[in-house]
């Protein structure tokens, strides 16, 4: 059996190991320079396709940025898919003392962006995407950015007066969440990422009040089709974070596709050279087409 450590090394290191990939367009969505949208229109040419908007992870920390993402962007633009990479506010670039990641996230900033981009992509890919489908809407997102995509799918149920709380439920076809950080309670009790989660809610004091807001497992059922694909050899984010939010999810009364790939990590989920890539895309596909 391979050393756990060792395989997610060599795995994160073949999904960074391509070169970005420039977009065929960009928008800002805000003022702030990372709000901003990339937009990847579909490699074989059609005048028609679904739009899949996509969320990079990275723990909410600022040295993980949407360019990471861009060769799996590319990858389902040539699957016939017009794709939208989104860009937003996350935490600080600075490390803390003793060489610790830096801070995950900005509360409210990060919530803010993502609302914001979502609000304003289908304007904004009629725009510079007219090749986008607003009507075949996908949302996609990998590790904190698959928190970010089952966040957005449930805006419809935040609590009365949270300030991203939608009328009614998003115009999507369904949602594939990619590793996500999907079970806040579950993911604090694992440690994941270093205490991100505990970061991007801005500390322990207002943790639970503000999780009500922002923890994809206090937010259901949303009625809307949702899938999650995970490694079951992932060490960053372990699996048992989706089984909690896939079991939250049936106590709810909704049932959560949840796909579980053997011997994968992290990091295929989003690397064009490894199979577990094209299983997220015909993931997206099914709910596309």
């Amino acid at each position: 059996m391979p050393d756990p450590a060792a395989r997610d090394a060599a795995e994160e290191a073949s999904a960074f190991s391509h070169p970005a990939v420039a977009p065929d367009a960009s928008a800002a969505y805000g003022a702030h320079p990372d709000q901003v949208v990339d937009f990847y229109a579909p490699r074989d040419g059609r005048r028609s396709a679904p739009l899949v908007v996509a969320l990079h992870g990275g723990a909410w920390r600022a040295p993980y940025d949407r360019q990471h993402l861009t060769p799996f962007v590319d990858f389902l633009a040539r699957r016939g898919f017009a794709v939208a990479n989104v860009e937003y506010r996350r935490g600080s670039d600075i490390p803390r003392q003793g060489g610790a990641a830096p801070v995950a996230g900005r509360w409210p900033e990060t919530f803010d962006d993502v609302a914001a981009a979502l609000d304003a992509v289908h304007d904004l890919a009629a725009e510079h995407l007219p090749q986008a489908d607003p009507r075949r809407t996908v949302l996609t997102g990998h590790s904190a950015g698959g928190h970010l995509a089952l966040w957005a799918t449930a805006r419809h149920v935040l609590p009365a007066g949270s300030p991203w709380r939608l009328a009614a439920a998003p115009a999507l076809r369904g949602v594939v969440a990619l590793a996500p950080i999907a079970h806040f309670e579950r993911a604090v009790e694992l440690a994941v990422c270093g205490g991100a989660v505990t970061e991007l809610l801005g500390g322990e004091v207002d943790f639970e009040a503000r999780a009500a807001h922002a923890d994809p497992a206090l937010l259901l059922p949303t009625g809307i089709a949702t899938t999650l694909v995970h490694g079951r050899a992932d060490v960053v984010v372990p699996s048992a974070v989706a089984d909690a939010y896939v079991d939250a999810a049936a106590k709810a009364g909704e049932t959560v596709g949840f796909t579980l790939l053997e011997e994968v990590g992290h990091f295929p989920l989003i690397d064009p050279a490894a199979d577990a890539c094209a299983v997220v895309a015909e993931e997206i596909a099914q709910l596309a087409w």
